[in-house]
């Protein structure tokens, strides 16, 4: 909306997607005045609103949103949760005095809030679950509405009848939209829990549906009316978890708040007094900076699995490189050797005022139990040696050629030729440890995709057929193998049905893997799959 503001204002909705079909998540106090709801496909809504603007849902940009509204209310209370999609929850004990007591607190808030573009609905209660109910449900009545258009109290047959009898229909005032403008904060007197949530309606409670439903099917519309049951009988009708939600909303359970814990980071970096601009003195600062990054990294248990070296020039421009490392390390000596081979790729220009490193990425490091003295000593001679490990290999490899050149295979549970092995990034998996399964039959050593085969659409292998543009002659034929494609998949390269494999050896030598396609989807025929080694 703040992107689009010239337009505005008019009727504005977001549009997601429930069980296949498009309905409005969230709209503004204008589509609110237009008779539109949450809830109402969107082909309802555009048929009662023309000039309805419209954008789709983003829930993955708006989880971020939601992050970054946690860290502002981070200015009430340092403990500050989220409550996805659309909700925060903090713990106010002890911080409404600073902001002149809960009322000036929640003004400020709903300020704010109204500066962004967003409505804000609060509740202040004892309890995290009364605070729910009133944000949610104030001034909500749980009675029901006898006005002959509550499509709930009509028969099932006339429901689509009684949906479209709307006052503003018939001539009647639009619905007001006050609600949507007016500050929304309620606060609960202390102690007056019970009495505050006793006039809202049961799904204040946050019981799921069903529950709701069934309390409703014995006539209880209020929370009060469920709170006077007797709660042996409450639970043995509606279950424990219905009597514990209860009592987590009066109070009588505790009901804490969990604030989302602030991500860790492991950065240092030096400020030169006067500008560098040789690989010699950035490799003598990379020094200095991996010893108390790693000591940081070792003090909380983790490993760099990708670091980040950044060079701030005098005039306020920057250049970083990125390594990766095959496993998460805490070792200066790994991450000095690859950020290392980065040097040559920094121009610095002008000179370099500042080097800054990050690990942008960590993993748990578990620790190695200690091992006997010989093992040890092995370990010992192969450093000293020279050997290289694995590791180190594939880590320069990365390095070079980027992490998503170097790969690995590791074998798959398939009978389909193709999907024999997956292809997995190396720096990303581990060796396969076990012997590779041998393949029976075997399996050419080189395979491509299916190529036409001329020849007589029969199944008996031909004598004579052309491929590649050369006519080969048939010595030996050995086979069928039938494969069938797998079912569940939809595989375009299987739509030609079942598949009989036979190993061919030419006049000239030549070993082929063809297959015979008995026509499916697609039409058959004769195809080359492999070579044999």
């Amino acid at each position: 909306m703040r992107r689009i503001g010239g337009a505005l204002p008019q009727p504005f909705a977001v549009v997601g997607e429930t069980g296949g079909a498009q309905v409005l998540v969230s709209l503004n106090a204008e589509a609110e005045t237009a008779g539109l709801r949450r809830g109402q496909p969107l082909r309802d809504a555009t048929a009662m609103c023309s000039g309805l603007l419209t954008r789709p849902a983003d829930p993955v940009s708006e989880a971020l949103f939601l992050t970054a509204l946690r860290r502002w209310a981070g200015k009430f209370s340092p403990w500050v949760a989220e409550e996805p999609p659309d909700a925060l929850v903090v713990d106010l004990t002890g911080c409404a005095h600073l902001f002149g007591g809960e009322a000036a607190l929640l003004a400020e808030a709903e300020a704010d809030c109204a500066r962004l573009g967003l409505t804000l609905c609060g509740g202040l209660a004892d309890t995290r679950g009364a605070a729910w109910a009133l944000a949610r449900f104030a001034g909500q009545s749980g009675q029901p509405l006898r006005s002959g258009d509550d499509i709930a109290q009509e028969a099932r047959a006339t429901r689509s009848h009684a949906a479209r009898r709307r006052g503003w229909e018939r001539g009647g005032a639009l619905p007001s939209a006050a609600s949507a403008t007016e500050p929304q904060g309620l606060i609960a007197p202390p102690g007056q829990t019970e009495s505050v949530l006793a006039p809202l309606p049961i799904a204040a409670l946050g019981l799921p549906p069903e529950r709701t439903e069934g309390f409703t099917r014995l006539g209880l519309r209020t929370v009060g009316e469920v709170l006077a049951l007797p709660r042996a009988g409450l639970a043995r009708r509606f279950g424990a978890d219905t009597v514990a939600r209860i009592d987590r909303a009066l109070g009588l359970a505790p009901e804490p708040i969990s604030p989302a814990a602030p991500p860790l980071r492991f950065a240092t970096r030096m400020q030169f007094p006067e500008p560098i601009g040789t690989a010699a003195d950035i490799a003598a600062g990379i020094d200095r900076l991996l010893d108390p990054l790693c000591a940081r990294l070792r003090e909380k248990g983790r490993g760099a699995r990708r670091v980040r070296l950044q060079a701030l020039h005098p005039d306020g421009t920057s250049q970083w490189v990125e390594v990766g490392l095959a496993q998460a390390a805490d070792q200066p000596d790994r991450i000095r050797t690859l950020l290392a081979m980065k040097i040559e790729t920094i121009d610095p220009g002008f000179g370099i005022d500042c080097l800054r490193i990050e690990a942008i990425q960590t993993e748990p490091v578990h620790p190695v139990q200690h091992r006997g003295h010989f093992e040890a000593t092995a370990d010992a001679m192969t450093r000293q040696g020279g050997t290289p490990r694995l590791g180190d290999l594939i880590e320069r490899l990365s390095t070079r050629l980027g992490s998503e050149s170097v790969t690995r295979a590791h074998p798959a549970d398939s009978h389909i030729p193709e999907k024999g092995s997956i292809i997995l990034s190396a720096a990303w998996s581990e060796p396969w440890a076990e012997p590779w399964p041998a393949a029976n039959p075997p399996r050419p050593l080189v395979m491509m995709r299916p190529e036409p085969v001329q020849a007589p659409e029969d199944p008996t292998p031909p004598a004579r057929f052309r491929w590649r543009g050369r006519n080969h002659e048939t010595r030996t034929a050995l086979g069928p193998e039938r494969l069938a494609p797998e079912w569940w998949l939809d595989d375009p390269a299987w739509r030609s049905g079942v598949r009989d494999y036979w190993r061919i050896e030419t006049a000239t030598g030549e070993r082929l893997w063809l297959f015979f396609a008995h026509g499916g989807a697609l039409s058959g025929g004769w195809f080359a799959h492999g070579i044999f080694g």
